[in-house]
């Protein structure tokens, strides 16, 4: 089925050798204003997918994300953040990339063309019918991305995808498509800018939402990160000292003998 590339069309400007740096910038800026409008028209597509990911991760299941290039990095940044963040095991929610993690930081020529590799990559991790896998990619055409996804539904196991194409091969592959129409990059092709951004807007949603759903958070406050820096200690004595009404001496008490925030609260009294 053909369909329309938007994230590969002709950019709205043009001569941008021309432009000085603030033009330059402005008109980046002005382009990027509209990454969060057309992340709030598939809210509704979000909310399904993070109900589906919740129910999943409730009963024992995990959540993938599997992408090539910038949207492989983007879901690889999305779940190294949540055992710090909300205090799960990293095995929890895992990312994947074509080419594995030396293409965190490098180009891996052809890895994403392959039509095999994303669905070894998730066998490695012993992927079952109760985890959630989400292809990530901006254009919705990666072989990589699809083909993993393909084998996902042919093995019953939930998928879901975040693109930035209308009707492209992954929006129609997986069970529960995210789309977010950016349109055209300020530089042509480049699907790092906006649509990169509404992939990372999209991941910091599903991520936190879900976890706020399995209760990993209390009030508005990440009570069960990881106190793994004197920033994080020191937010920690924070949280506690303003939930608790009391001084950062008995607070740090509290912290030293509960090891974590959400710890020191519930005991609080003991």
């Amino acid at each position: 089925m053909s369909f329309i590339k938007t994230t590969e069309q002709a950019s709205k400007y043009t001569n941008l050798e021309k432009m000085s740096i603030n033009e330059l910038l402005s008109n980046i800026n002005k382009e990027d204003k509209t990454v969060p409008d057309a992340v709030e028209q598939s809210i509704p597509q979000i909310e399904i997918l993070v109900t589906q990911i919740t129910k999943k991760l409730a009963d024992g299941g995990r959540l993938f994300y599997i992408g090539a290039g910038t949207s492989g990095r983007l879901g690889v940044v999305d779940a190294s953040e949540c055992p710090p963040t909300f205090g799960v095991s990293p095995n929890l929610v895992i990312g994947l990339i074509a080419g594995g993690d030396l293409a965190i930081r490098n180009s891996v020529e052809h890895a994403e063309d392959s039509t095999n590799q994303g669905w070894k990559d998730l066998e490695t991790h012993h992927i079952s019918k109760k985890d959630v896998v989400i292809g990530i990619a901006a254009s919705g055409t990666t072989p990589y991305v699809i083909s993993a996804l393909q084998y996902c539904n042919e093995h019953q196991i939930t998928t879901g995808c975040i693109t930035c194409n209308e009707g492209s091969p992954l929006a129609l592959t997986a069970q529960f498509p995210i789309v977010i129409t950016v349109g055209p990059e300020f530089l042509t092709g480049s699907s790092r800018m906006k649509a990169g951004t509404a992939q990372k807007l999209v991941l910091n949603m599903i991520s936190t939402a879900t976890m706020i759903q399995l209760g990993k958070v209390k009030g508005n406050k990440m009570v069960d990160m990881q106190l793994s820096n004197a920033k994080l200690i020191d937010r920690a004595l924070r949280m506690i000292m303003e939930e608790l009404s009391i001084d950062r001496e008995h607070a740090t008490k509290l912290l030293n003998d509960y090891g974590s925030v959400r710890n020191a609260i519930d005991n609080y009294g003991a």
